[in-house]
């Protein structure tokens, strides 16, 4: 059976920090070519995670991983009394781009996460997991990896799938796809959660395995780096 979201009907009882933390938080995207749609950012407690790496998907992830749709995990934050930021880009965060938020009034949420999807890629995301918050005052700076949802063949075909389980990519934010590949694969060997691959890509801009441009949407880890400020 696959592992479900992870929160306990009744809230654990968790060591908390003695005072009210407030985090600034700056999110940067290292990538050339890969777009982050909507991000969702929080502060929860012990009993509730966004995803694990090596367990399969939520239901929840996998709306984020396919689609940029955060609307259904912010729902289960919310059920455990997480502090949330939810899209502070206001849309895509582009390459070479950073933002800035805020979270306030953390106290009993020590734990920090937040995921995005990278466009263009089948189900691939940049996350955080719960990264525990210090209780020390002072500036932290963390490196974030893409991860694969395990989810869906990354079959690198840009072809407006709007729906989880839908193959294929929604879009590629910027216009630089090609169009008639025959995809990279159609399957997906590993069904958990765990590093991504990379975009192969190729040079054929009509035609070959991939849609994605082997020059533009390649990356290797880190994607993004996040600076957090605990005051």
């Amino acid at each position: 059976m696959k592992m479900k979201w992870m929160a306990a009907l009744a809230p654990l009882v968790v060591a908390s920090n003695a005072w009210s933390q407030n985090l600034q938080i700056t999110i940067t995207n290292l990538t050339q070519g890969t777009y982050f749609t909507p991000l969702l950012i929080a502060a929860h407690s012990s009993d509730a995670v966004m995803f694990r790496v090596g367990q399969y998907a939520s239901p929840e992830l996998q709306a984020i991983a396919e689609v940029g749709d955060i609307s259904s995990m912010g729902t289960l934050l919310t059920s455990v009394s997480a502090n949330m930021v939810e899209n502070p880009a206001d849309g895509l965060l582009a390459p070479g781009e950073s933002i800035a938020t805020t979270l306030e009034n953390l106290e009993g949420n020590d734990y920090l996460s937040l995921a995005s999807m990278l466009l263009p890629t089948n189900d691939g995301f940049v996350g955080l997991d719960s990264w525990m918050i210090p209780t020390e005052p002072g500036t932290y700076t963390i490196n974030l990896n893409a991860y694969d949802a395990g989810t869906e063949a990354n079959d690198e075909i840009v072809n407006g799938a709007g729906a989880p389980g839908e193959p294929g990519i929604p879009v590629a934010p910027g216009m630089d796809a090609g169009i008639g590949g025959t995809g990279v694969t159609s399957t997906e060997d590993n069904t958990l959660v765990h590093i991504h691959r990379g975009n192969l890509g190729d040079d054929d801009p009509n035609g070959g395995k991939s849609d994605l441009d082997n020059t533009v949407h390649r990356w290797l880890n880190p994607v993004a780096v996040v600076t957090i400020v605990v005051n």
